[in-house]
């Protein structure tokens, strides 16, 4: 049976929850930095969920067009676990294809609740989030686990190594191991955060965490509420041809800002 990719655009976003809870909850390792003192974290990688089993759900999937993802809005729930060894890993589900996540629906479930039930150190509501790409080129979801949280079903998407600190602040690097090319249409307008060294960051989904309010409108403006580190720049254009993000050697490279949007690391382009 095929081992699905994961989909894992937004999880830098989700591993910067992992350390707000982990802080709050007491449950960081001896001697390393908390979410609030964190100003590095180490690499984060991603290994694709075991071979397919069904669990609670018994809906059929319908895949989702991937090549008409902008806007599409999707929500995650990620039960964290620790080993005897000390190291995290998150389990990642997602409703992608299965539904737009109801907004009544998702403000249903418990967050404790899940945790518990599931045998999971803390569970984590990642969403609502809505992508901001056009396109992924990727293997999805190809004979994928499915469960249901409350009456939400959702497939597992990837399983994040997290080390044993998973703790993430805005405007720090993660790495993701992944192999898929993100892509924008010519005409798309982009979101783009430019560090001082001209390395280049493309917003690939927008969050509803921080700000629920936050619409595609709204990110022309965006620049303007950031906090950037000094001399970092935001900046938006539309494009004049298609721009496909690759991972290099396996790995992509993301970062979040504190309203929770991700982006990717130009390295390589198709």
């Amino acid at each position: 049976m095929n081992r699905p990719r994961p989909i894992v655009a937004h999880l830098a976003a989700a591993t910067a929850l992992l350390g707000l809870v982990l802080a709050t909850a007491g449950c960081g390792s001896d001697g390393e930095p908390d979410a609030a003192t964190s100003t590095t974290a180490p690499p984060t990688t991603a290994t694709s969920a075991p071979p397919a089993t069904t669990e609670g759900n018994d809906a059929p999937m319908d895949a989702p067009d991937m090549g008409a993802l902008r806007g599409v809005r999707y929500c995650e729930v990620l039960l964290l676990r620790q080993g005897d060894d000390g190291a995290f890993t998150a389990d990642v589900w997602n409703t992608m294809g299965m539904s737009d996540c109801p907004q009544d629906e998702w403000d249903q479930l418990d967050a404790s609740a899940i945790a518990e039930e599931r045998g999971a150190v803390v569970a984590l509501l990642n969403g609502p989030r809505f992508w901001m790409l056009d396109s992924i080129s990727t293997e999805l979801r190809a004979g994928a686990e499915e469960t249901t949280f409350g009456t939400i079903g959702m497939f597992k998407a990837a399983t994040l190594d997290l080390g044993t600190n998973p703790s993430q602040t805005p405007y720090t690097e993660r790495e993701v191991a992944r192999d898929t090319v993100f892509g924008f249409d010519a005409g798309s307008e982009v979101y783009e955060l430019i560090a001082p060294d001209d390395t280049t960051y493309v917003m690939q989904a927008r969050s509803q965490i921080v700000d629920a309010g936050l619409e595609e409108a709204d990110l022309p403006a965006l620049g303007d509420r950031l906090d950037l580190p000094e001399g970092w720049t935001y900046r938006v254009r539309t494009l004049d041809e298609p721009l496909g993000l690759l991972s290099t050697d396996g790995i992509a490279t993301v970062l979040q800002d504190e309203l929770q949007n991700t982006y990717q690391r130009v390295d390589e382009v198709a």
